[in-house]
């Protein structure tokens, strides 16, 4: 067999380790591996590079991913030259399809989220034999009780959260930490807590600014004159909708960004304590991925070759402890995994007085 792998979306930590695992795997059952670089804007050009257990030596504990990503090539959605000069979105899929033939492979394996996992399902509809992989720091995907990339970036963020809380103590001020979740605010809440936030604003539910500054300054009648916010870049005001740092452009989805330094204004302005921002962004998205990171990596890599060798095409590879198992791709898109707002994990929060802004 001669299969392809692809990475495609935004980039995450342990990436390589799949990537890894899956080539090993795969050489180790006879078959040639093609590396397809940046995404699916590799198989719109036939931008391929052959994997072999040396190309994929030494890259377990790299973050990003050596074939290269992008979240702008949809190809049912291709942005591109219009004839009158302006860019339009036309569907060139059948040119993928026909690319993959010529390419000779006989399957593929892609590591995605949520927006490339739905591309895959309809690239599965059209006849290309495929396994994905869930990739996503947010871990919203369905079908799967974590994704790889998760674990790092809340690592990342509780390490900002404690440096944090020496300047924001020092200085007496309200430190407010945008991190990542479009959708879902799993960083927001699990950084939050390991890293002693007093309020955590999520998508799942719009928060009262009222009902935030009551937190700070309760906190500050009681001799604590300092607190840490942490706010996921998706989460909004009751009545109002996610904020977005830019407007909409073809082929890519809606950057979001500013709900931090709303919230960092408005509790200035009802509280009068000085307040500062701090943007995580990419930085979730950098660095060598932890130890759990890289076995579960290793763990889908290696299971995405299998589930091809046994022909369960259209399937997701999924975290169903004890064991990796697959799911179909179109169940798994079918549902996002948000923040239960009746888990024990928000109960938790709640009891020992961190702030959900409701």
């Amino acid at each position: 067999m001669r299969i392809g792998i692809l990475t495609g979306g935004g980039d995450c930590p342990a990436l390589n380790a799949v990537i890894r695992a899956a080539v090993k795997t795969g050489i180790g059952f006879g078959w040639e591996v093609v590396g397809i670089e940046e995404a699916f804007e590799g198989l719109v050009h036939c931008k391929t590079r052959p994997l072999s257990k040396a190309s994929v030596s030494g890259i377990l504990h790299l973050g990003g991913t050596i074939l290269g990503t992008t979240s702008a090539a949809n190809p049912f959605s291709y942005a591109m030259l219009g004839e009158t000069g302006k860019t339009v979105e036309r569907d060139i899929s059948d040119a993928v399809v026909s690319n993959f033939q010529k390419l000779g492979l006989d399957a593929l394996i892609v590591i995605g989220g949520d927006g490339t996992l739905n591309i895959v399902q309809k690239f599965y509809e059209k006849g290309i034999p495929l396994v994905g992989v869930p990739k996503t720091i947010d871990n919203d995907i369905g079908g799967t009780v974590i994704t790889f990339g998760f674990d790092t970036a809340v690592n990342t963020a509780r390490d900002a959260l404690d440096k944090l809380h020496t300047t924001a103590q020092s200085h007496r001020r309200v430190i407010v930490v945008e991190v990542m979740g479009r959708h879902a605010g799993w960083i927001a809440v699990h950084s939050g807590i390991a890293g002693g936030a007093d309020v955590i604003l999520i998508p799942e539910i719009p928060y009262d600014s009222a009902k935030v500054v009551e937190a700070v300054m309760m906190r500050e009648r009681l001799g604590k004159h300092f607190s840490i916010v942490v706010v996921a870049e998706g989460a909004f005001e009751q009545g109002g909708q996610p904020i977005h740092a830019e407007a909409k452009q073809l082929g890519r989805e809606q950057r979001l960004g500013g709900v931090g330094e709303r919230v960092a204004s408005t509790i200035t302005e009802l509280s009068g304590k000085e307040t500062r921002v701090v943007v995580l962004g990419h930085l979730q998205r950098g660095g060598p991925p932890t130890t759990f990171d890289r076995v579960l990596g290793t763990r889908f890599g290696a299971a995405a070759a299998r589930f091809i060798r046994k022909g369960a095409f259209g399937r997701m590879v999924a975290l169903i402890p004890p064991d990796v198992e697959s799911v179909a791709i179109r169940e798994a898109i079918g549902r996002r995994k948000v923040v239960p707002l009746d888990s024990d994990i928000i109960e938790s929060a709640r009891e020992i007085g961190i702030s959900f802004g409701d």
